[in-house]
């Protein structure tokens, strides 16, 4: 249990707890990052803090509200005395078909999703070149074949990669900066873009014969937490479906 510090933006659910409880069960302390899912992230931080007292903090904070993102970083400082590693993984998802795409789609999918994550890393980057450490966010494999329908998105996951390989350059030698690209890792919610026949079409493309789960994220993110030799890179968590593209 080596007692390193992470930042899991999104934390509370779905992917984000699936990586907080992987982080944890490898000895990570983690500050617990929501926006409005305050009872999931009460409840997993309760479960955790079960498990290994004083080893989650939770913090709330709307990511849009960039002057406030320091306050992330200085919450992990007050609770932990340290930041080791930062994960990006909050994230707004649903389509922006061209003709309809409005400024609050834009803000909002540019902001949770490329914004929040430059500006969390230039609030984290001293701490974390004081304690050699690293930043990992989520990109998406439809960055190198658009996902249809979803153009701003996917114009923010693009420019994740770039961000992931600027940092990486811009942060060297103390912090290593990488991406995981998943493919399909649970289904989006309320999204009737993937009906259960659009389903059934992609999971066949699938080499690997399955949908990925939370923990196959988690575990690519853990990998780059301690591969002390790998920056700059976007590593695909997608079944080898971006074969198929």
């Amino acid at each position: 249990m080596h007692e390193k510090v992470a930042l899991v933006t999104g934390g509370a659910r779905r992917v984000g707890a699936g990586i907080v409880r992987e982080l944890h069960t490898h000895g990570w302390r983690i500050l617990l990052h929501y926006r409005h899912s305050q009872k999931e992230a009460d409840h997993l931080a309760a479960e955790l803090n079960a498990i290994r007292s004083n080893s989650v903090a939770t913090c709330q904070l709307d990511l849009l509200q960039t002057a406030h993102l320091p306050a992330l970083i200085d919450a992990a400082l007050v609770n932990f005395g340290r930041l080791d590693a930062l994960i990006n993984n909050a994230s707004s998802f649903y389509p922006t078909p061209v003709g309809q795409i409005g400024e609050p789609a834009w803000d909002d999918l540019i902001g949770s999703n490329l914004k929040a994550p430059l500006f969390l890393a230039q609030a984290a980057a001293s701490e974390l070149t004081r304690t050699q450490g690293c930043i990992v966010s989520i990109a998406d494999i439809h960055v190198e074949r658009p996902l249809a329908g979803h153009p701003v998105y996917t114009i923010a996951k693009a420019g994740i990669v770039a961000m992931t390989k600027a940092l990486a350059r811009e942060l060297a030698p103390a912090v290593r900066v990488n991406a995981v690209a998943p493919g399909v890792n649970l289904w989006p919610e309320n999204e009737t873009w993937f009906d259960a026949p659009a389903r059934e079409r992609i999971q066949a493309t699938i080499p690997l014969g399955r949908t990925g789960e939370p923990q196959d994220i988690a575990h690519a993110i853990r990998f780059l937490l301690e591969a002390p030799y790998v920056t700059g890179a976007i590593l695909p968590v997608d079944g080898g479906r971006s074969l198929h593209l």
